[in-house]
């Protein structure tokens, strides 16, 4: 049986679990440190993630989500231990403003589900987190230090994580390879480019993604920051504005 799930070793204690079964690519890393482990988004929910983490450390393990959509927190209910941006925690209360319906067809959209999936069964993850966040935090794994970033703009409670220590930088769908999505009512493009301007500056070795390539060049979110900027200056950073393309990626507001 074809696995849904691809798990790569990026470095001895880091590993990225991927659905390349399904368009959107979502990948989540496992950062594993000497008193615990943090798992960084769940995924779709459509296969059990933590069928395919548990092998690969013994630490306790806490789920931290990117921000509370479906493709993001799939996983979410086989970890109890998990954070949330207070900004969402309506979303996780089942006020999250599309319905179920619409949501499963995104689910089922371009994908190669497992033959036993049954997709009229699927439900988003609901439930409180065992910790809130607001940005600013720094969560002490044993041995590796991540920052937690509020960056909203593809959502309200969005979240980066930066490991200083490694100048790895996780960017959720804040930064990725294809076209940003800014056009939600939930959406904030004037936030989105605020965001920006907080990563770029950092020295980041390495930008990981959520979604599609993993070959993200460190300058990206510089080069999508000036992007957005000059977009501003035209009075085209608003909702409605188009679609913008560039040199590997595009923004939809």
């Amino acid at each position: 049986m074809r696995p849904w799930f691809t798990t790569e070793q990026l470095d001895p204690d880091t590993y990225i679990i991927s659905e390349y079964r399904h368009w959107e690519e979502t990948h989540c890393y496992l950062l594993i440190g000497t008193d615990r482990s943090l798992l960084i988004d769940t995924g779709l929910g459509i296969c059990n993630i933590y069928d395919e983490v548990r092998p690969l450390t013994d630490k306790p393990i806490t789920a931290i989500a990117t921000h509370i959509h479906w493709d993001h927190i799939g996983g979410h209910k086989y970890f109890p231990d998990f954070y949330a941006h207070q900004a969402e925690l309506p979303w996780l209360r089942g006020e999250f403003p599309l319905s179920i319906e619409t949501v499963r067809e995104m689910v089922l959209d371009r994908c190669d589900p497992p033959e036993d999936f049954d997709v009229n069964q699927y439900q988003m993850f609901q439930g409180e987190p065992s910790r809130i966040l607001y940005g600013g935090e720094k969560l002490d794994l044993g041995g590796r230090t991540v920052q937690v970033l509020h960056t909203p703009g593809h959502s309200p409670g969005h979240l980066c994580f930066w490991e200083e220590n490694r100048g790895d930088l996780y960017t959720g769908d804040l930064v990725y390879l294809d076209t940003l999505f800014a056009y939600y009512p939930s959406t904030d493009p004037e936030a989105y480019l605020s965001s920006l301007e907080a990563i770029a500056v950092l020295p980041a070795r390495r930008v990981l993604p959520a979604h599609h390539s993993m070959n993200v060049p460190p300058d990206t979110p510089a080069k999508m920051r000036d992007a957005l900027r000059q977009l501003k200056r035209k009075g085209k950073l608003r909702h409605g504005a188009g679609v913008f393309q560039y040199d590997g990626w595009g923004i939809w507001l």
